[in-house]
């Protein structure tokens, strides 16, 4: 279809909203009328040839009682639905004005069930009844019935009788659609970014994920699959770039999407779009991916998505676990990994956006040559937030273990059209190239944008077809620049260990530590316990005593020898925390237990704990760490190995710092000289 055709079928059916609906709809609200009618004209316009044929056939089949006619009315129609409603929108539309809204439900009735879904999730039925109060329901028919556009696929003559309107076919009518729907996006732009990614990064995400391996390509079968399908622009551009692809190499390429849409609108219009493009509609799936996986089982060549990031999943938890959190044991989130079998990849409550990530890798496909191939956008929180053994941090671990982070571009800021934040596409595959293996590539590509004329929310710029080419000749090339670094796999991973040093304890039992500490006991209804420590004190003296295992073990003898019950958790507690134990470097450290080889478990002093974090390819590993960086200076110190993690996060941005030294400070000095001069001068106007 020529070019100016198309903008002038968009740009009749966008001015049917001004002219129509302006007195009965605010401007945000157009599209829940014009989506679902231009919908609908199509499948009119489409079934229009076949439609008697379908109303005789069912006839017919009534007649002899035959009950599930949906296989046998769909292939009379010629197409995947068919209306058994009597009615037509030209019929509806030559008849009484008064029985618009009647005959219009009776013709909505009539569609076949995937139709009669789309209408629903639209929730059109109520604007019938709103278009007909408003008394411009035929105004509405009238224009879409005009001979000024025709929506069918076969030619018509225009209004002149003399110029013949060439018709849509149905990838035409699929471009016709998309338009609108990004139309009404940006124009109700606060929005939009919910489910509308811009058309140049959904290029980007499926240049990345085809593109690499479009040369071994081969004939067959390929499914393609977004989790958060949104209106499906992303499902559609890989589609339609991967039949591209096959076309060129002559290669016959049957491709299947399958999407799933928590939102009942764009789910409609997802359905929709498909539908009218005579794609198969039917693997579209209605509800949320993470407490509904309708695709449990299913396997996918290539998967590209933009989940909702910053939003919680509190309430998908009571779904999944069966009341909360800790019951969830969904194999998508809770397998096996690094030698445990209960690898738990769980993130915050507060920000979901990674599960997605999580269920689209849980359904790879491992037996194909090519494998999968995944591209997903995120904003920066997924690179490295969440401590070691947390739910994030897992999640990053389990990926690059696996050796399937294949890159991530961080992309300008301000390219969608709902936050201004930093936002990073991430390349996955699990069958990486042999040159990639063991290594990410992280490119930045934050400055590599085209600034737009007009600001859509908080859209302020784009990518260029030169840009997109940009990023992709970094890609391929694997090469290290400015705007590129390779980095090992390991160099994103590291120990997070817990230092400890010895609890180091002295006694004081001079006469005014041991009447405070007699205050605590009072207090604590400890008073055998303070009868004990004066008797002690009685034996050792006032100190100070730098053994605090000896004084211990004396006081329990004594304690209960007196008759007392000794307990670690009241007693000890009171003595450890009491006035005349003070923590002190100089006192011996306290003994926990000692073993048969000679060696000492020290008790740990929670004061004194501290983490370190050591990288994965530190040389030497743990032990040479501690003994380059903690051992000089605390030579006491030891690791607690029971509670050793490991982490992975990705420092995108301290990979592209560049250091610029502070200027000189004459420069400075010299700068303030002159603005002080330049304040005088103003000052002595002003005075005069």
């Amino acid at each position: 279809m020529e070019a100016g055709q198309h903008s002038s079928i968009v740009n009749f059916i966008w001015g049917i909203a001004d002219d129509v609906l302006r007195d009965v709809y605010v401007r945000g609200k157009y599209r829940d009328v014009i989506l679902p009618m231009t919908v609908i004209r199509r499948l009119d316009c489409l079934l229009e040839d076949t439609k008697q044929e379908v109303l005789d056939t069912k006839e017919k089949y009534d007649k002899i009682g035959i009950q599930n006619q949906e296989d046998l009315l769909t292939k009379v129609s010629g197409h995947k639905f068919y209306n058994t409603s009597p009615f037509t929108l030209r019929s509806i539309k030559d008849g009484l004005p008064s029985q618009y809204e009647a005959n219009m439900i009776d013709y909505l009735d009539g569609f076949s069930p995937n139709v009669r879904e789309i209408i629903e999730k639209f929730e059109f039925r109520r604007h019938i009844k709103k278009l007909s109060q408003a008394d411009v329901l035929g105004d509405l028919l009238e224009k879409y019935l005009s001979n000024t556009i025709n929506l069918s696929p076969e030619p018509v003559l225009g209004d002149s009788k003399q110029e013949t309107l060439p018709g849509l076919s149905n990838h035409s009518m699929g471009y016709v659609f998309e338009e609108l729907i990004r139309k009404f996006n940006e124009d109700n732009n606060e929005e939009a970014g919910e489910h509308f990614t811009p058309r140049e990064v959904i290029h980007l995400m499926s240049r990345l994920i085809i593109e690499p391996i479009s040369p071994k390509i081969k004939d067959g079968t390929y499914l393609v699959y977004d989790c958060a399908c949104g209106t499906g622009g992303m499902l559609t551009e890989a589609e339609h770039m991967l039949k591209r692809l096959g076309n060129e190499q002559g290669k016959e390429l049957s491709i299947y999407v399958h999407g799933q849409e928590v939102n009942a609108e764009t789910y409609a219009i997802c359905k929709a779009d498909l539908l009218i493009q005579g794609e198969d509609e039917s693997k579209i799936m209605y509800g949320s991916t993470l407490s509904e996986d309708h695709f449990p089982t299913e396997k996918f060549d290539f998967m590209l998505a933009n989940p909702p990031y910053g939003k919680s999943w509190k309430s998908e938890q009571k779904k999944i676990g069966n009341g909360g959190k800790s019951g969830i044991r969904d194999p998508r989130f809770i397998i096996e990994h690094a030698d445990d079998p209960e690898y738990e990849m769980l993130p915050r409550s507060s920000d979901g956006q990674l599960l997605f990530l999580v269920t689209m890798l849980s359904k790879m496909n491992h037996t194909s040559a090519l494998g999968s191939r995944v591209a997903t956008v995120h904003n920066g929180s997924s690179l490295f937030t969440g401590d070691a053994g947390s739910g994030e941090s897992n999640i990053r671990r389990w990926i690059i273990e696996n050796d399937w982070l294949e890159a991530i571009i961080g992309l300008p800021e301000n390219m969608f059209y709902n936050t201004g934040i930093s936002t990073y596409i991430w390349v996955l595959t699990n069958r990486k190239p042999a040159h990639r293996r063991g290594k990410v590539q992280l490119i930045d590509a934050r400055e590599w944008y085209t600034k737009m004329r007009r600001n859509l929310g908080n859209k302020n710029c784009e990518l260029t077809d030169s840009d997109v080419d940009k990023i992709m000749q970094a890609f391929e090339s694997f090469e290290e620049s400015d705007n590129s670094k390779i980095v090992a796999n390991d160099a994103l991973g590291f120990w997070k260990v817990t230092v400890e040093r010895p609890l180091r304890l002295r006694i004081d039992l001079d006469d005014d530590t041991l009447a405070s500490f007699k205050d605590e006991c009072a207090e604590a209804k400890l008073d055998e316990l303070y009868d004990t420590i004066k008797e002690v004190a009685e034996e050792l003296g006032a100190g100070p005593h730098m053994d605090y295992a000896s004084f211990l073990k004396k006081v329990k003898k004594a304690h209960k020898a007196a008759g007392h019950k000794w307990r670690k958790s009241k007693e000890q507690k009171a003595l450890e925390s009491g006035a005349i134990v003070e923590a002190d470097n100089d006192a011996k450290p306290v003994v926990a237990k000692k073993h048969k080889d000679g060696t000492i478990d020290y008790e740990s002093d929670s004061n004194l704990r501290d983490t370190e974090q050591i990288p994965l390819d530190y040389e030497g590993g743990i032990h040479a760490y501690m003994e380059a960086e903690v051992w000089p200076h605390v030579p006491d110190a030891w690791v607690d190995e029971s509670k050793t993690k490991v982490g992975y996060e990705i420092p995108f941005t301290r990979y592209f710092y560049t250091y610029e030294p502070p200027r000189p400070l004459d420069e400075i000095e010299s700068e303030i000289r002159t603005l002080e001069d330049e304040i005088q001068g103003l000052l002595k106007e002003v005075l005069v």
